[in-house]
């Protein structure tokens, strides 16, 4: 597909390439309108875009109210819960900016964090990538800004204790020291990623086979093998709460093991590929599904 564009125009003082923000969100909770806050709070931002999945009635409200009254935002509903990718999709179709910046609903941006990932994408080659940095409440960085590339073997060794042996290595960077300025990576976060427009259009946006999760990890994947460049960018922070939704943690965790499932099975060609996809589903469908009736019991435990 090809996503259009109608680039409007500056006023001769904003001589800088204008960024869109597109926020897809579904029963989100509190945490949406201070993510919604921080953004219209970044004159640098030229537009919001919110692709509305699915809130609650209250939530739905409270957005109608502040689309209202801030002309830079964009409210989309009515179309249903079409997932992630397909939300990103959607409003990157409907977006004016040359920069596109995908920002999740519970993710709270600082001002300029914007500005810099454009500035790092503008010096990279296409197709190009820039991740934010994300922060938990605390300030420390959460895991998935900075990750390496997904193999069967590299989740194999990180998703056991095989990486904390000598000579393994998970795919996580987040224990590395933090570059002092922009750095490549393998992969980024969905949290907080942004491209250009060309670069969008080259790589004909997400997958929209992905409904929750694993998306991120596809399109930086298929950026790097086109040839293009994917970066962690550390001056961009962003404070993150994750898990803000009100959705069961299980059905949560199956749309990643699903994620997984498709991202394995089109890794490479070949029958082997695929056999050994099959075989390993059930293992990767019993960590999956495990941990979240694990967190599950533990919260529920702790809550009493």
């Amino acid at each position: 597909m090809v996503f259009q564009t109608n680039i409007v125009d500056l006023p001769e003082t904003a001589k800088k390439l204008p960024i869109s923000v597109i926020m897809v969100s579904y029963m989100t909770g509190p945490a949406l309108l201070e993510a919604v806050s921080a953004v219209l709070e970044d004159r640098d931002i030229h537009e919001l875009i919110i692709v509305d999945n699915g809130n609650a009635e209250g939530a739905r409200t409270r957005l109608s109210k502040v689309a209202m009254k801030h002309d830079r935002i964009r409210l989309l509903q009515g179309h249903g819960n079409i997932g992630f990718a397909r939300g990103c999709n959607y409003g990157a179709r409907l977006a004016t900016g040359h920069f596109l910046l995908f920002l999740n609903p519970d993710a709270v941006i600082a001002r300029g964090a914007a500005r810099h990932m454009a500035d790092c994408g503008q010096t990279l080659t296409a197709p190009w990538i820039t991740g934010g940095f994300l922060r938990d409440e605390n300030g420390r960085e959460q895991r998935g800004a900075r990750r390496g590339s997904l193999t069967p073997w590299s989740a194999f060794v990180s998703f056991t204790p095989l990486h904390t042996l000598p000579g393994f290595q998970s795919i996580h960077r987040e224990d590395e020291p933090v570059p002092h300025q922009p750095a490549p990576v393998e992969t980024t976060s969905g949290a907080c990623l942004m491209t250009n427009r060309a670069s969008f259009n080259q790589l004909d946006g997400f997958d929209s086979g992905y409904f929750l999760h694993v998306e991120d990890i596809d399109i930086c994947a298929r950026a790097r093998q086109a040839g293009g460049d994917v970066y962690i960018v550390p001056e961009a922070r962003i404070m993150h709460y994750g898990s803000t939704s009100s959705v069961p943690r299980a059905r949560i965790e199956f749309e990643k093991l699903k994620g997984f499932v498709r991202y394995f099975w089109n890794y490479r060609p070949g029958f082997l590929s695929k056999f050994l996809t099959v075989l390993a589903t059930p293992l990767m469908g019993l960590a999956i599904m495990g941990r979240a009736y694990y967190i599950a019991l533990r919260v529920g435990l702790l809550g009493r």
